[in-house]
Formats: structure tokens, C-alpha cells, sequence
């Protein structure tokens, strides 16, 4: 599996690159800033991308940035973000671009192992969120449970939903028009009573509400 690595901390990003190649990736190449993350990645075609969000001139949001721009030019690319903070709007963000994509806070990751499991999980186009980040995004309600609202239909849907499947996949699996997924995904998301934002936006935190749901 070959990987670009985007980190302006020199050392951190040698440690994180000899740390890879021992678990057996290619290192494609590395960058020190978002502009160079994007140069790579256009003549490299990596499978996968692990960047910071906070990267030169700005150290603000540069990395995320770099990040959307690829999704959007190569969709096939994983995505990992690592970040020192929770950034809850940017992360949403990035998890509503679509499959292949993780978000990690450096400080919780603790073992190497599960570090590597995660960015297979993510160049094979699973989802990779971590637990601080969805307590962040899910505000739970401690005198009902939302999804108690949810009917069997509704409950198999959000669960196709957590598994990365589009409307129209979802349709194919439960054998129904995606006309009738799509009432099914705004009864969803009416009931959880989710903020009010970009449907892509709602739709992603429905998905960690029920993750979060799910493991508690």
C-alpha cells in the first residue's frame, strides 16, 4: 500500500513514515506543507493520504483544506486526518465527502497496531472516527432515547447508512425504490432531531449518532 505523509513537524513525520514501512507500507513521498501534499499526490496517486490539519504558511486549517481539494480531484484516495484538537465543523465536513476517510487525535493514538489497522480500514474505503471527536458532534439526551422514535425500517436504514451504502445502494439491498430510501432518510433525520445544516452534514451525524448508540 503506498502512502503520501503531509506533516510540517520533521521528526514527527520520519517517526510516523519508519513507523509505516515497518507494518509494511510504501512511502511515496512526504510533504511539509499543503501545497506540496497536493503536488505529490497528482503525480504519486497514492492509496492512501495521512495528513495534519494545521500545516504551513497559516497552521490553521491548510491540511484539511489540501485534504477536500484531493478528495475532490481523487476520490479512490483514503484520507487520515490527524489533529492535535477536536475541530467538529471541519471534521463533519471532511466525513460527509464520502467513504475512505478517518479522523484521529494524535494524543489518543496509543497503539501501533490499532494505528495501522486504521488506515488499512481507511484506503479499503471504511470510516475511521475518533471517540472523542463523535461525543463532541453527539449531544446525548439524557431523558430519551431518539432512536426509540426510529421504526424497523428506519433502524435498518440508518445501520446501511453507518456501513458507507448510498441512497440508491441501500434501495438495492432492501429491495425499494430509492424515492422511498429518501422519505426514509429525512424521517430519519426529522426524528433525531439533528441541527439543522447541509443534508450531507446531517446525514453523517445520524451515522455517528448511531455508532455512538450502538457501542454505548
Amino acid at each position: 500500500m503506498r502512502v503520501v505523509l503531509a506533516e510540517d513537524n520533521v521528526l514527527l513525520r520520519e517517526g510516523v513514515a519508519g513507523l509505516l514501512e515497518r507494518a509494511g507500507f510504501e512511502i511515496a513521498g512526504q510533504a511539509g506543507d499543503a501545497d506540496g501534499l497536493i503536488a505529490l499526490v497528482r503525480t504519486q496517486r497514492p492509496d492512501l493520504v495521512v495528513v495534519d490539519i494545521r500545516m504551513p504558511p497559516g497552521h490553521s486549517t491548510e491540511g484539511l483544506d489540501a485534504a477536500m481539494t484531493i478528495r475532490e480531484e481523487f476520490p479512490e484516495i483514503g484520507i487520515m486526518v490527524l489533529s492535535a484538537f477536536v475541530h467538529a465543523e471541519h471534521a463533519v465536513k471532511l466525513l460527509s465527502s464520502g467513504q475512505g476517510i478517518g479522523y484521529l487525535l494524535k494524543d489518543r493514538v496509543e497503539e501501533v497496531t490499532e494505528f495501522v489497522q486504521s488506515l488499512q480500514r481507511v484506503a479499503a474505503g471504511g470510516m475511521v472516527i475518533d471517540p472523542e471527536l463523535v461525543q463532541d458532534l453527539v449531544r446525548t439526551r439524557q431523558d430519551h432515547d431518539p432512536f426509540g422514535l426510529l421504526s424497523a425500517r428506519e433502524r435498518e436504514v440508518i445501520a446501511l447508512m453507518a456501513e458507507g451504502r448510498s441512497n440508491a445502494g441501500i434501495a438495492r439491498q432492501i429491495w425499494v425504490a430509492e424515492s422511498t430510501v429518501e422519505k426514509h432518510v429525512h424521517s430519519i433525520l426529522g426524528k433525531l432531531d439533528l441541527p439543522e445544516s447541509a443534508d450531507d452534514h446531517r446525514r453523517v451525524l445520524a451515522v455517528l449518532a448511531y455508532l455512538s448508540s450502538a457501542g454505548s
